[in-house]
């Protein structure tokens, strides 16, 4: 037996280890796997190539719980190691690892988060763990090796009489870590880290029943059998060719991501690229809502199949952060800082990659089945939309696939829309001007006006739709978007024709000013439009750049600017000088009279514009009903 002392410069190394190295002790489950995993790859590799000459079998990782002994077992079946190799690789260089790390990241080395990269992932063990050993046994035909080391620079290495290939790490639990000897929190973490490992984990063992003979009779009863319980699958759907899976695939590994979503998903997108990075990953669109403080942390990133984490910022585009599914990838530095991530060259190739991988896809999903794709649309279009505004090469792309659905949901690109509507909805100016509902419901009154002059309305009701629109304009400039309830339907698409008002332009004149008296100044401002005698007599529109600033301002940037914000909603009262109405309001000589007449028109028009509330409304009923009587 050889003892030694191992040679640091940083007086006692583990709790520097345990201070610095990790933000979440409980990753040292996932480490220890991982260089398991690692062992038995590079054995597979030295067979196939017939460096080594051992047969490489079945392997797989175990993961055992000594409750009574306060024990953690991590058994591999891999490349093993000689006393030499624990000696150069244990006590040298990752020790000197260790220490040139500490030096060096000291101060920042807990947000760094994943050690792997330093080879240092074997000392994560100490941070749960009072003593460790290691039993290991090279394929090579030499002694197998015994190292023990009790968190303290000491440590001993001696001959083990362990006979099979493999290394058998042995973590004496320290009494502040004694949850790791439970079986549910074990059972956590391997579901955790390591649910996509490609060596097959043992974690205990369960029971089968097997499967009755065909001529067993009706009451025989079938055989159980203790079966290994290997608690990963070591070839998901991701490390396949999309060649090589159907849509059931894809919708079984989705559950296998997210056990507790009952929904299926809309579609997934395959990605799967080796130059200039390698990738891999499936993402899928969930059913979203018109929400846009949707739960994100939705997609897992993973590193050569072992988990990493589900903030995946600066990877995956924005926009698409409300999807779910996987990313994986060797080339990206988890050993950097969360904003050196972002400005990683590598990672910037590798969103702008996803975000054209994601537009090609859509793109052909449009092409192949339209008619599906306008039935997912209104699940998917917030995620578009936002694609639109937050990333260029995605705007440039979209033009072919993003739709403009009408209240009688038609749906239309912004080309087919250009092509449809600009024989009826051209102004007089040679400008395009495209009407759009925010609310079918509550703005049914002037959809059902626009219509009976044959103009088409879109359905816009994304809470994002001002940004957009604003954006469109500003790249269009032969195109308009006005909500069909911001001024009288003549105003919004202004032909040369004009309606010639039956009051003359003293009465109009007389009328304004008794309007002006008894209508509340600080909402509302009284705007006099000869129109059809049959439309409706008062009108209340809300001016579009005035609404479209404020709601920009409200859903973040745009009217902010302006200081729109906060400020108090104001209409415009349209009154028609040809209607009725009008007339008897101007001919009423009796103030009471002319007052209750204008407060009723008022409230009418405010009722169909979904205005009149509270108190207002109860006033406005009990009038109702006296005048019913």
């Amino acid at each position: 037996m050889t003892t030694g002392k191992i040679n640091v410069s940083v007086e006692n190394i583990f709790p520097l280890i345990k201070k610095f190295l990790y933000s979440d002790h409980e990753i040292f489950l996932r480490e220890l796997i991982s260089n398991g995993t690692d062992a038995t790859l590079k054995l597979k590799h030295l067979t196939n190539i017939g460096e080594a000459t051992v047969e490489y079998g079945n392997p797989m990782i175990e993961v055992k719980i000594d409750k009574e002994g306060k024990k953690l077992h991590i058994i591999d079946q891999g490349i093993g190691m000689t006393a030499e190799e624990v000696e150069k690789y244990i006590n040298q260089l990752a020790f000197s690892g260790a220490e040139e790390f500490l030096e060096k990241y000291k101060d920042t080395a807990k947000d760094s988060g994943i050690i792997g990269h330093f080879g240092l992932g074997f000392y994560s063990a100490f941070m749960v763990a009072s003593k460790v050993e290691i039993i290991t046994k090279s394929y090579k035909d030499e002694p197998a090796a015994h190292w023990i080391c009790d968190g303290s620079p000491e440590f001993s290495l001696e001959p083990a009489d362990k006979t099979t290939r493999g290394t058998e790490i042995i973590l004496h639990i320290a009494e502040d870590s004694l949850e790791f000897l439970e079986e549910s929190k074990i059972k956590e973490l391997l579901n955790k880290y390591n649910k996509f490992m490609p060596i097959p984990i043992k974690f205990g063992t369960k029971t089968e029943t097997l499967p009755k003979a065909d001529d067993a009779p009706e009451d025989a009863v079938a055989e159980t059998v203790e079966v290994d319980n290997i608690i990963n699958n070591p070839n998901p759907a991701w490390t396949k060719q999309p060649t090589d899976l159907n849509d059931e695939d894809y919708k079984t590994f989705y559950h296998e991501l997210y056990p507790m979503q009952f929904e299926e998903p809309l579609f997934h997108i395959h990605l799967n690229v080796d130059y200039p990075f390698n990738l891999t990953g499936i993402l899928y669109f969930p059913k979203l809502s018109g929400d846009l403080q949707i739960q994100k942390d939705k997609i897992q990133l993973y590193q050569n199949q072992v988990y990493v984490t589900d903030n995946v910022e600066g990877i995956v585009p924005e926009f698409l952060m409300m999807l779910r599914g996987v990313v994986d990838s060797p080339d990206i530095p988890l050993n950097v800082s969360r904003s050196g991530l972002q400005a990683d060259g590598a990672v910037k190739k590798i969103s702008n990659y996803i975000t054209r991988k994601v537009a090609d896809k859509l793109k052909s999903l449009f092409t192949e089945n339209r008619a599906d794709f306008e039935a997912k649309w209104n699940d998917i279009k917030i995620v578009l939309e936002y694609g639109m505004l937050s990333e260029d090469k995605f705007y440039e792309k979209a033009g072919a696939f993003v739709l403009y659905p009408t209240v009688d949901n038609k749906y239309f690109t912004l080309e087919e829309l250009k092509e449809n509507l600009k024989d009826k909805q051209t102004n007089k100016d040679g400008k395009l001007v495209v009407l759009y509902a925010g609310n079918k419901e509550a703005q049914h009154s002037y959809i059902e006006t626009a219509q009976e002059k044959g103009y088409e309305v879109l359905l816009l009701d994304s809470p994002i739709i001002s940004h957009l629109i604003q954006k469109i304009e500003g790249d269009n400039s032969d195109i308009t978007f006005v909500r069909v309830d911001s001024d009288h339907i003549d105003n919004l698409i202004k032909k040369d024709e004009t309606t010639i008002s039956k009051l003359s332009e003293e009465e109009q004149t007389g009328l304004k000013t008794v309007l002006e008296t008894i209508v509340p100044k600080q909402t509302y401002t009284v705007q006099l439009e000869a129109m059809d005698s049959q439309a409706a007599p008062f009108i209340i529109t809300q001016p579009e750049f005035m609404r479209r600033m404020k709601e920009m301002s409200q859903s973040g940037g745009g009217g902010g600017m302006f200081g729109m914000g906060n400020m108090p909603e104001m209409y415009n009262l349209v009154v028609n000088t040809n209607s009725p109405l009008a007339s008897t309001i101007l001919n009423t000589t009796d103030k009471p009279s002319q007052e209750h007449l204008v407060k009723q028109a008022l409230d009418l028009a405010k009722l169909s514009q979904n205005l009149l509330k509270g108190e207002a409304l109860t006033a406005f009923v009990k009038r109702s009903f006296e005048m019913i009587k």
